[in-house]
């Protein structure tokens, strides 16, 4: 689990971290991030799971993580479908 990892950190220092966050990924390791930084959860994730009022309201994954996306779960415009 890896929580804001670029809090505070110049812009040099994030891409170092970002590639080894993603060659972990690459290993086959599953690493949870917490982020409140859109591009670097748009970036780094293949799925995204979103979050409101301590409850998941949507799961995206590939092509459906957008920024857009991401808002309309957070702001509570959509919810993800039953199951």
């Amino acid at each position: 689990i890896i929580d804001e990892p670029t809090r505070g950190i110049d812009v040099g220092t994030k891409q170092q971290i970002y590639h080894f966050i993603s060659a972990l990924a690459r290993d086959g390791r599953s690493i949870i991030v917490v982020s409140s930084e859109m591009p670097e959860v748009i970036g780094l994730c293949t799925r995204v799971v979103v979050m409101r009022e301590g409850h998941i309201v949507g799961v995206l994954e590939g092509d459906e993580i957008s920024e857009q996306e991401i808002m309309r779960y957070a702001a509570g415009l959509k919810r993800k479908a039953a199951a």
